[in-house]
């Protein structure tokens, strides 16, 4: 049986408790064994290299060089990452080798929650996508700083909401990437605000490929 460790916290806006919940019964459905921890602690008290995926959902906060060190050498060592919107892409906003690693950062959302837009797959022929239409999300629309080297598989095109981004024209914003960091995968979803969101059956199909997909 797979082992998965989900870690919850942080800003209590994108309710990281009932997040981490659905998440775990998504990975449960595919028979993991998932524990779900709401201290960062547990990332220096444990051996994070037996678990096959590690899920953070802990939108900013801090983490000690303690508690990051043995995070990134377990993913780098084969452990996988996947995680969704700020609880994974907006996490600790300091520390840009966890950034590095993820592939992105959140910088924005214009127009605040309540935004409806679309969101479009672009390889409706890979296994984390396969046979997935376009689909609308009336939620928060993430603008995101990108790694270059990431694969993307979905997007979303801003300007949507008014402001001054807007003068520099339309662009396609990733919504759902994918690297590598060492020998590990990694595997980001920008959707899942709150836990209604994350409810919404496309977030639901893609967190549960992604994550299995990213896990060892």
């Amino acid at each position: 049986m797979k082992k998965a460790l989900i870690f919850q916290g942080g800003w209590q806006g994108h309710e990281p408790e009932a997040s981490a919940d659905i998440l775990a019964r998504l990975l449960e459905e595919e028979a993991f064994d998932v524990k779900i921890t709401d201290t960062l602690d547990t990332l220096r008290q444990e051996d994070l290299t037996v678990y096959d995926l590690i899920v953070p959902n802990w939108t900013q906060g801090t983490i000690e060089p303690e508690q990051l060190k043995p995070l990134m050498e377990a993913i780098e060592a084969g452990t996988g990452l996947a995680g969704l919107h700020g609880g994974m892409g907006d996490s600790f906003r300091m520390e840009v080798d966890y950034q590095f690693m993820v592939g992105g950062q959140w910088v924005a959302h214009p127009g605040n929650d309540g935004v409806e837009y679309q969101v479009h797959i672009l390889d409706s022929d890979h296994p984390l996508t396969e046979g997935m239409p376009d689909f609308t999300v009336v939620s928060e629309q993430y603008y995101m700083h990108v790694d270059p080297a990431v694969h993307v598989h979905a997007t979303t095109r801003f300007p949507v909401a008014e402001g001054p981004y807007q003068t520099n024209g339309e662009v396609d914003m990733p919504v759902v990437w994918t690297k590598r960091w060492g020998k590990g995968k990694v595997y980001y979803c920008s959707l899942g605000h709150v836990a209604e969101i994350v409810r919404m059956p496309e977030v639901l199909d893609l967190m549960k490929k992604g994550m299995v997909w990213a896990s060892r």
